[in-house]
């Protein structure tokens, strides 16, 4: 063969001695070969690309990146079932997934970042218990002018948990407020707030749940029927985390719950049932002392002389300052003839300014550092931390200091020998004093820190203890008092009773006390018997029965036969039933209180059920909550079982609803098992 050299002179010459129109030709022929070399690269990445991309996989679920709308997808393994969808933002989103995963050596990580916003760290956590998984996603801002914010989607998931609120609604779906620091509140004092009982654990249909540390510091939002969003506070370069953990089961969020820790569980006596507050004369300890006489002579007289005679903090006040001497001078005697029935008093962590033990404080005793107070300048001395509380310019307990806290706590023993009381009621426990007044707060006290300091100390005076908030203290041995309710059928009244109940309960509050039957705010005597009634039917089969109008005074004497009976139908029939169920919640960290879809677990219908309730898995309770109505629909949870009527004794089977089943205003409908 020919094994010259090509010349190059052919064509060269050859293109050297064209036209220039040619020359165009060529030039015009290569542009366009470019172009649709590009055009059809884009649209192989548009049309070939799949829009999802597993960025990490675990054993029973994993991690996606969907390109459309920039947001990561948890699905279940093996079919890939879809879990939750969280939208991102503050980053650009819709940027094409990660060419290459920055912690690709190893193989339980995934990174990536954009480039001077965020970064994105998701790995496989160790797991909580034996067959669970965990998945940790990290973002942390690269620059500070960056919001972080995870909105995790509401379309066909129902989600349970998180903040209590004052017109309560199960599920959360149906709930609505702006971004705010996920802290408990007062609602009294801040109605759109969020409530006493809060948890950083949120709890999804479809078998996943949310968890937040309780030292990251985060904004929660709720858009009804859309989304609810967790986000960085504007302006502090932390990062956003948070923990998700699919069911190993499926969809099936009952086996999302995790058990209480049993050495920390103690027995739980139920309080002593029904609880009548007083509402009468408190000028002086003579006008309580003889309203406490005219109401358990009345008691008595209806038959009703059994259970707790409560004071409220102002009353408790005024016959600590007449009663209050050391223990070694008086035995332990009751400052009424409230025999038979017991006797509760109320305190809280405030003090007036212009109280005597206030004033000493500033004048340099020993009692300096018992109130909270601001940081102090270099070289300047410690302000108190004032704040508002009943309409007062107050103090509040440094639960930071041991001698503060023992100070306290010998105090709320005395008084409870003194005045003979059994139980002793905590208020005020909720609340961030130094988030509400925009002071930066000692890093013990950060977030919910006050109210679990205050919870732990105050486990420590015995079973007759109830607080007003709750917050990683369910495994407490402590009666939480719920918020009040307004007198009324709206879900900030009657229809939000149940919710309630079942956001507690799942939350690991089970031992809580209601609102008083008929509602407590805007709050003269109930007007409406029929209100009355239908209240009265559903905190019979709750822990406990509390009364603030008594029901002589608001109705006909049908409705006190009827009371009678409801606390004699809740010392038998119910008060065994929450003993029974109050050892599997110790074992197994399943709710007393149950909604629908505990045992109806993969049925849509079930998870947004907020008016019906089981107590345990045997005892189904289906209360009217609507003015006027004499009948109502009812579902039957648990296909293949038998649910008995025990008004009529007929027996229907689970997993059907019933349709316009009759209830008078004299009967609650009640199923068993």
């Amino acid at each position: 063969r020919h094994t010259g050299q090509i010349p190059e002179s052919t064509w060269t010459l050859g293109f050297r001695e064209m036209t220039e129109p040619w020359k165009g030709a060529v030039g015009c022929l290569g542009v366009a070969v470019f172009f649709a070399m590009t055009i059809g690269i884009i649209s192989w990445q548009a049309l070939e690309q799949p829009p999802e991309e597993w960025v990490l996989r675990g054993r029973d679920a994993g991690m996606l990146w969907e390109r459309g709308r920039g947001a990561l997808l948890l699905r279940a393994l093996p079919a890939g079932r879809p879990v939750l969808a969280i939208a991102v933002g503050s980053v650009p989103a819709t940027e094409p997934p990660p060419p290459r995963d920055r912690c690709w050596h190893d193989g339980g990580q995934f990174c990536y970042s954009w480039e001077e916003d965020a970064e994105l760290r998701l790995s496989l956590e160790p797991p909580a218990a034996p067959g669970t998984e965990c998945y940790g996603v990290r973002w942390t801002p690269l620059r500070p002018d960056v919001t972080l914010k995870d909105c995790f989607s509401m379309a066909n998931v129902s989600w349970y948990g998180g903040p209590s609120t004052r017109a309560q609604r199960w599920p959360l779906n149906g709930a609505e407020s702006p971004a705010q620091p996920l802290v408990s509140g007062d609602l009294s004092t801040n109605p759109n707030g969020f409530g006493p009982v809060l948890e950083r654990y949120f709890l999804g249909s479809t078998g996943v749940t949310v968890t937040v540390a309780p030292d990251v510091s985060l904004l929660l939002s709720l858009e009804s029927h859309r989304q609810f969003c967790l986000e960085m506070p504007a302006g502090r370069a932390e990062p956003l985390q948070y923990q998700l953990a699919p069911s190993p089961g499926g969809a099936n969020p009952s086996k999302c719950l995790a058990p209480c820790p049993k050495h920390l569980m103690r027995n739980f006596p139920p309080c002593r049932s029904p609880i009548w507050r007083y509402h009468g004369p408190e000028g002086s300890a003579a006008k309580i002392k003889r309203g406490l006489r005219s109401l358990v002579r009345r008691l008595k007289r209806h038959r009703l002389q059994e259970g707790v005679v409560a004071l409220g903090e102002r009353a408790t006040a005024v016959l600590a300052a007449t009663d209050l001497v050391p223990s070694g001078r008086r035995k332990r005697q009751a400052p009424a003839p409230v025999e038979p029935l017991e006797l509760s008093i109320t305190l809280s962590p405030y003090a007036s300014v212009t109280s005597p033990l206030f004033l000493r404080s500033l004048r340099g005793g020993e009692a300096t550092g018992y109130w909270l107070s601001r940081q102090p300048r270099p070289g300047g001395s410690s302000i108190p931390l004032l704040t508002t509380w009943k309409g007062q310019l107050c103090a509040r307990l440094n639960v930071t200091s041991e001698a503060a806290l023992r100070w306290y706590l010998a105090r709320a023993r005395h008084l409870r020998q003194a005045l003979g009381a059994a139980y002793v009621v905590f208020e005020g426990v909720e609340g961030n004093s130094f988030l509400e007044q925009d002071v930066p707060a000692p890093t013990e006290l950060a977030g919910d820190g006050y109210t679990e300091v205050l919870a732990a100390a105050l486990a420590t005076l015995g079973n007759g203890t109830i607080i007003s908030a709750g917050t990683r203290s369910s495994h407490l041995p402590l009666f939480v008092q719920m918020s009040p309710l307004h007198s009324d059928w709206s879900h900030a009244g009657l229809k939000g009773l149940i919710p309630s109940v079942l956001h507690y309960s799942l939350l690991g509050y089970n031992f809580f006390i209601p609102d008083a039957v008929g509602g407590s705010v805007a709050g003269a005597t109930p007007r409406d018997p029929e209100l009355f009634v239908r209240w009265l039917q559903i905190v019979t089969f709750l822990p406990v029965m509390a009364f603030g109008t008594p029901p002589w005074l608001c109705c006909d004497a049908w409705v006190l036969n009827l009371t009678r009976q409801c606390i004699q139908r809740h010392q038998d029939f119910v008060v065994p039933l929450l003993l029974k169920y109050s050892e599997e919640w110790q074992s197994l960290g399943y709710p007393i209180f149950r909604p629908a879809w505990w045992l109806s677990p993969v049925d849509p219908v079930a998870f947004t059920i907020e008016d019906e309730f089981l107590i345990g898995d045997e005892v189904l309770v289906a209360p009217i909550t609507e003015k006027g109505q004499t009948w109502r629909d009812i579902y039957l949870p648990g296909e293949g079982h038998l649910w008995l009527d025990t008004n009529t004794a007929r027996v229907f089977d689970g997993g059907t609803t019933l349709r316009n089943y009759s209830a008078s205003l004299a009967e609650v409908p009640v199923f068993v098992k």
